[in-house]
């Protein structure tokens, strides 16, 4: 149902001008004005665009309403609440009334849920991370051991002068060890309070270094290794973006931009057809797509890179989609192309939201000889490309979801378990 009408009237009422003072001002009666914020006349074109300006608003925020995106984050933030204390139905209405409190809900519950994942990645640490119990025996030893030689010096039997220097000189060098031992000791857990955030896992930080350039890596158009404008990253997240950078380089090689990138416009970024062209394996082409330098009439192209168990190994999402590495929904493109390797899969996937969200996705699972041979099982890899898709829901479009517990679809066949969050929506 079309809600413009409805958020017309919202928005009149938050800025508190009559009803006759709105319709006066755009040219209408106020009797049709009424039948509009009712939804019972549609709008749209000039009227629509006279009627936001005069409500002091962008067009599109009337026509659309909140950015699905925003209010899928939104829903994730009440997911942590308690149900009955959240007026999860009215979520969308919110974020289209006041967009800057929605934005500001939806940053906050992030950061909350990224300093949870923190907190546990760190108790994960404490408790299996070889280094830190060598480093804390390392402490508990050196302090044991400056104990006891500090009960020998100061107790009751007389130490002459050629011992007392022994066990000065021991007690300065466990003393020096225990010193180095804490200072690693903090760095493993301590950051500066003005530091960045702090990337979850080697993993997301490498992402996060490539999102600043939308994946796309000059240096290795031309077979060079990490630039200057790369940022710090751990030893982890930087053999990781190694790895990246090797497959990229490899990919630019077999598809150079100078072709490539032609190619690409001619089949207005379709991976299928990009593949049947220049004769190349079409996750090859979708990896290529999705890393391409930015261009003017080039649309968003996400990439989804998973393995056989259907962990995510690269993420580059597109706006509005809220992808997220835990619970993806078991009905997208790439789970239906890792069931069937070698086989191209095309659908248009559609995730909830006013309005909703359609994906165009490309996918395609290749299998990779083990490297230890023939008897191992084989590795396989799965490749989803998404772009946004405006127009109209296809007939076989799959119904998709950021997960389960943000789901509002109550009657969908795959659901695993139940959304944390009652969610009054029937879709």
């Amino acid at each position: 149902m079309d809600r413009t009408g409805s958020r017309i009237r919202a928005r009149r009422l938050d800025a508190k001008i009559a009803q006759r003072d709105l319709a006066q001002s755009v040219g209408i009666s106020a009797s049709y004005l009424n039948l509009i914020e009712h939804d019972r006349r549609r709008i749209g074109g000039k009227l629509l665009t006279q009627l936001a300006a005069a409500l002091g608003l962008d067009p599109a925020l009337l026509a659309e309403g909140a950015d699905a995106g925003l209010v899928g984050r939104m829903r994730a933030a009440a997911s942590a609440a308690d149900a009955e204390t959240v007026e999860a139905a009215q979520t969308a209405d919110l974020a289209a009334r006041y967009p800057g409190w929605a934005r500001l809900i939806a940053a906050q519950a992030d950061q909350i849920a990224a300093l949870q994942q923190r907190a546990q990645m760190l108790e994960d640490r404490i408790t299996h991370d070889p280094a830190l119990a060598t480093a804390l025996h390392g402490v508990i030893s050196a302090v044991t051991s400056i104990q006891s030689t500090a009960a020998i010096l100061t107790g009751d039997a007389k130490v002459d002068a050629d011992w007392q220097a022994r066990f000065h000189r021991n007690i300065f060098d466990d003393a020096t060890r225990l010193a180095q031992t804490s200072a690693a000791l903090i760095a493993y857990f301590d950051a500066p309070a003005n530091a960045a955030p702090v990337s979850l896992s080697p993993l997301e930080e490498m992402e996060q270094a490539l999102s600043q350039t939308g994946f796309y890596r000059p240096a290795q158009e031309r077979g060079g290794t990490a630039t200057a404008d790369d940022p710090q990253l751990s030893a982890g997240a930087a053999g990781l973006l190694a790895d990246y950078d090797a497959r990229y380089h490899a990919d630019a090689v077999a598809l150079p931009l100078a072709t490539f990138l032609p190619a690409a416009k001619a089949a207005s970024y379709d991976p299928l057809r990009v593949s049947a062209q220049m004769g190349r394996p079409l996750a090859q082409v979708m990896r290529r797509l999705a890393a391409l330098p930015a261009q003017d009439d080039a649309p968003p192209l996400g990439l989804l890179i998973c393995d056989a168990a259907g962990v995510v190994r690269l993420l580059k999402s597109v706006p509005g989609a809220g992808l997220s590495r835990a619970g993806l929904c078991p009905l997208w493109p790439i789970f239906t192309a890792l069931g069937q390797p070698g086989r191209a899969v095309a659908a248009q996937a559609v995730l909830p939201g006013t309005p909703d969200v359609r994906l165009t996705c490309h996918a395609i699972a290749d299998v990779i000889p083990h490297p230890d041979g023939p008897h191992m099982p084989p590795l396989i890899e799965a490749t989803m490309l998404l772009r946004s898709d405006d127009g109209p829901a296809a007939a076989a479009a799959v119904p998709v979801g950021a997960g389960c517990r943000l789901c509002p679809r109550t009657n969908c066949p795959a659901r695993r378990e139940p959304a944390s969050v009652s969610l009054a929506i029937t879709l």
